[in-house]
């Protein structure tokens, strides 16, 4: 599959990405550029896994019966943006020049970088030992990062239009104004630059992360059973969504909230944010009950949002 995928890659950048890079003087920007083929092939993948995989668990086990299907169509937009696009592979580049720069200076120093999976050699330097290391790195950066964008009040701001989609589904986890997903994008490339990821690496840690956040937003009233507390689940990421529940656990327009973690829930059960079989519940964010509008399409969304971070960043 692999050497197909390499084929296809390959195939496309020649046919079409090449000769375009070219024409606009962008030759030396060809590396950059087959990797963003890459990246754009492994979304279509996602896709295709989503819509067929995801889609028919949907079928079997729904959570609930859809019945605003035109909330289901603003997710999918979302999704062409998030899995098609760039975000974190470009600003892996983007960033690769300054944070070379900040360690030469560094080095001038005294300090010399040093990649995470150098720390035991022998051991941490096999490939799938790294891979796993670094996957549990970032999953405990995402934890910090979810429960920022929960906290923060201005990230709030932002982030709340992730949950106030009322009918979770299969497309719904790409639901997030474009300012949050550019500043959790940075802090992850920042991070793996710093960490010393490989690019292959990055983008496989990634790819994997979305699957499985798709899955986790389905609309499917199943757990993982014992492995529950091992990997987070649709039903525990449910929890996370509900109403009063998920993100107010410490009473209205409170900004707690309980199952945090994005793909293991260890740091739930650490840090005491875990909730484990709890009834399924409608999701959404509280306020909408009272009539809150969070728009009802892509550009009123994302007009809503910049409104309320404004709002939280110019009052008390």
């Amino acid at each position: 599959m692999m050497e197909w995928f390499d084929l296809a890659q390959g195939w496309l950048f020649e046919a079409v990405m090449q000769p375009a890079i070219q024409a606009l003087g962008l030759a030396s920007q060809s590396a950059e550029a087959y990797n963003g083929v890459g990246w754009f092939l492994a979304g279509v993948l996602q896709l295709a896994l989503i819509a067929v995989g995801i889609g028919a668990l949907e079928r079997w086990r729904p959570a609930e019966a859809v019945t605003d299907r035109a909330a289901i169509r603003t997710d999918w937009i979302y999704s062409l943006i998030h899995r098609l696009g760039v975000f974190r592979l470009g600003l892996f580049f983007a960033l690769d020049p300054i944070v070379d720069a900040l360690a030469a200076q560094g080095r001038l120093w005294g300090w010399q970088p040093w990649h995470l999976d150098a720390i035991w050699p022998g051991v941490t330097d096999i490939g799938w030992v790294s891979f796993l290391l670094y996957l549990v790195v970032f999953d405990a950066l995402g934890y910090a990062v979810h429960r920022a964008q929960h906290h923060w009040r201005w990230w709030w701001a932002l982030h709340a239009l992730h949950h106030s989609q009322r009918q979770m589904g299969k497309w719904s986890d790409s639901r997030n104004h474009l300012l949050d997903d550019f500043i959790g994008a940075a802090v992850f490339a920042g991070a793996a630059l710093v960490l010393g990821a490989e690019p292959g690496q990055f983008m496989a840690i990634v790819l994997l992360t979305q699957c499985l956040e798709s899955l986790q937003h389905a609309n499917v009233r199943f757990g993982y059973g014992p492995l529950e507390r091992w990997l987070v689940s649709p039903r525990f990421h449910r929890v996370h969504h509900a109403i009063g529940l998920g993100h107010e656990s410490h009473g209205p327009g409170s900004r707690g909230g309980h199952n945090y973690g994005v793909l293991f829930p260890w740091w739930d059960r650490l840090l005491r944010t875990a909730v484990f079989d709890h009834p399924l519940q409608p999701t959404g964010i509280r306020d909408q009950l009272d009539g809150r509008d969070y728009g009802s399409g892509f550009w009123a969304q994302q007009r809503l949002g910049m409104q309320r971070l404004w709002h939280a960043l110019t009052t008390r």
